[in-house]
């Protein structure tokens, strides 16, 4: 069924009511969300149909992306199926309100406030320093490094361009050996954070770029990626480790 919008597209509308989706709704793995009931529980003043996509359920649910869905109490599908990414690129839009992956290009809930705008462009200016500090250390492994009201408990997540592949196409797509483009994914930082505020304090060069690698690792860990060089990653985890233990 999930094929069909790709193959039908004619009918694509009337195949889409009939999938069934995850949702934070319930948490349950259980597909047996239609859009239909997600457009009809959709809050006032929201205009996206919004999803995540990750390679299993507990991934999606646990993703560092749903955060402030959750805390605005905004439902948020959960993909998990392989061809649910490559559906969601045929299925643009649904009751004439439009599908977002949460994970791909600027946060926009439709409902931000003044002060929440305020917020984020304080958390720029305020952490100027931090944020170029974390691109350097993070030079040819991400485009770029920002502050963002996405997250309300982890210290940073990744994400990628409204139009780029989102990180599961893109290993789906690489394990099925096609050559694709490097693509630096930009890594969004919660400056409200105790680790990211104890690194903006760091003195130390060499400490600091530790800290923004492990950052970084635990970022691509949490959307369910596996880390080009895991031994480094436990290598850096023990140094820090034993230095706080001593």
């Amino acid at each position: 069924l999930k094929e069909g919008p790709g193959e039908d597209f004619a009918n694509r509308e009337k195949i889409a009511a009939l999938l069934r989706f995850a949702s934070t709704n319930t948490d349950e793995s259980t597909q047996n969300v239609s859009l239909t009931d997600y457009v009809s529980r959709m809050q006032e003043g929201q205009d996206a149909i919004y999803y995540v996509a990750a390679d299993n359920h507990v991934t999606a649910k646990n993703s560092p992306h749903i955060e402030v869905f959750r805390k605005k109490g905004i439902e948020v599908l959960l993909l998990s199926d392989r061809i649910d990414d490559w559906l969601m690129g045929h299925v643009n839009e649904f009751d004439g309100k439009p599908l977002k992956d949460i994970a791909k290009g600027e946060l926009d809930l439709g409902d931000s406030t003044e002060e929440e705008k305020a917020e984020l462009e304080a958390a720029k200016s305020e952490n100027e320093g931090l944020l170029e500090r974390l691109k350097a250390a993070l030079d040819g492994r991400v485009s770029e490094v920002r502050p963002t009201l996405r997250l309300t408990d982890s210290p940073a997540c990744l994400v990628v361009g409204e139009h780029e592949l989102g990180a599961q196409m893109r290993r789906i797509l690489e394990a099925a050996g096609q050559d694709l483009p490097d693509s630096d994914p930009i890594l969004e930082v919660n400056t409200s954070h105790g680790l990211v505020k104890r690194m903006d304090s760091e003195q130390d060069e060499d400490r600091f770029a530790d800290l923004a690698l492990i950052l970084l690792d635990q970022a691509t860990l949490a959307q369910g990626s596996q880390l080009d060089d895991p031994a480094s990653y436990v290598s850096r985890m023990n140094k820090l480790l034993v230095e706080m233990s001593a």
